[in-house]
């Protein structure tokens, strides 16, 4: 059977958290989570699948606010970028989180960097270190899909004027590691900022001026 996608928006800033399973094999990934996602813990139990890995995209505490209901639910490990996990655990980011009424990044398990492979049943997902967004952003690769977190949305990519944040980078990053990709790769991202939940690479390169600008 072919990867069993399934999303949930969540939180005050709607991120759209996933839950990427092999039915076959009976493992799934988090990814995201941006709170207490009950639908997806009740898809997970409902088909008996075991939680392989809680993956972070980026350290913004509104796609990491969720990672201690998974941890105690599930007991996987949460899974970040070093950079990312060195830039948010520092005191002035974690303060920065509880101003913004989240709860702080307080642990990472699995420290990744480009190229890290998540065995996820029959398959693997593959780490692409996309900074920009953040210093250690990543989008996540299985075998026709990328979920790209805050780097690349529908039409739009993520900001930069935020701390860490870098528009060369992030162009630099849509340039080497997103743009050789298959054109019929499905592009998921983090946010539904109007241009819709998902699309294609293909779309994205003909209609996103984050690919049609700058190259």
């Amino acid at each position: 059977m072919p990867l069993v996608i399934v999303s949930e928006k969540i939180g005050p800033l709607e991120i759209i958290t996933y839950l990427v399973a092999d039915p076959d094999r009976q493992e799934a990934l988090v990814l995201d989570p941006g709170g207490p996602t009950l639908q997806l813990l009740a898809h997970l139990r409902r088909n008996n699948w075991r939680l392989r890995w809680i993956v972070n995209t980026h350290g913004h505490a509104d796609h990491t606010a969720g990672n201690d209901f998974w941890v105690a639910e599930t007991g996987a490990p949460v899974v970040m970028h070093r950079l990312d996990w060195e830039f948010f655990s520092r005191p002035e980011m974690q303060e920065l989180a509880k101003a913004e009424g989240f709860p702080p990044l307080t642990r990472v398990d699995v420290l990744v960097e480009d190229g890290h492979r998540l065995p996820l049943g029959t398959w693997e997902a593959i780490v692409l270190h996309t900074p920009g967004h953040t210093p250690g952003s990543i989008c996540l690769l299985l075998p026709g899909h990328l979920f790209t977190g805050d780097t690349l949305f529908v039409e739009a990519a993520g900001r930069t004027d935020l701390p860490g944040g870098s528009l060369d980078k992030l162009i630099q990053s849509l340039e080497t590691k997103i743009m050789p990709l298959p054109d019929d790769t499905r592009i998921w991202p983090g946010h539904d900022y109007g241009g819709g939940a998902s699309s294609t690479l293909a779309h994205e390169k003909e209609n996103n001026p984050f690919l049609t600008d700058f190259f």
